[in-house]
């Protein structure tokens, strides 16, 4: 196995952890990074929700933990909608750009991201302003692009690595 070969199964390999585990991989770790801050921000924000449910059993002033739970699970709301709404679609754009035009890998797998981008942006936003729930069918149905892009990528980096460019040759021989 030649080094690009190596090279494209790690990155590939690295690629699928991180659709699995939200960790960084690959040249765009500050966003993948930024990503799993926001969904920690989120679970953080309802686990602080539990210990007022704690503190209402003990006989704290209800309305005030009520009010203040209240915006808990808001800033869990925003961080949910933040982090996998719109970062994902940030990368995509992103390496599915870089990709597209250095044609390391078949033309139709930055197209998913490239056009997945746009739609994960746009239910986003629809969310943003109240078009639509959160979690509902039509959300779900504008991250399938972005899904198959991120999975495609993955697999095929596994399988079958980079193609063959006058870039990557030149790093070959070297």
């Amino acid at each position: 196995m030649d080094a690009m070969r190596r090279t494209a199964l790690v990155a590939g390999l690295l690629y699928l952890i991180t659709i699995v585990t939200s960790l960084p991989a690959l040249g765009f770790v500050a966003a993948r990074v930024l990503e799993a801050a926001i969904i920690v921000a989120g679970i953080t924000s309802l686990l602080a929700v539990v210990t007022l449910r704690q503190a209402a059993a003990a006989g704290a002033d209800t309305d005030s933990l009520i009010t203040t739970g209240t915006a808990l699970v808001a800033i869990h709301n925003g961080t949910f909608l933040l982090g996998p709404g719109f970062i994902p679609a940030v990368n995509a754009l992103l390496l599915g750009s870089l990709l597209y035009r250095a044609r390391l890998v078949p033309r139709v797998i930055p197209v998913l991201g490239l056009i997945g981008a746009p739609l994960l942006l746009l239910s986003a936003a629809a969310v943003l302003f109240g078009l639509h729930p959160q979690v509902s069918v039509l959300s779900a149905m504008s991250a399938v692009p972005i899904f198959l892009w991120e999975g495609s990528l993955g697999l095929w980096l596994v399988v079958k690595g980079f193609k063959p460019s006058p870039l990557t040759a030149a790093t070959g021989r070297s």
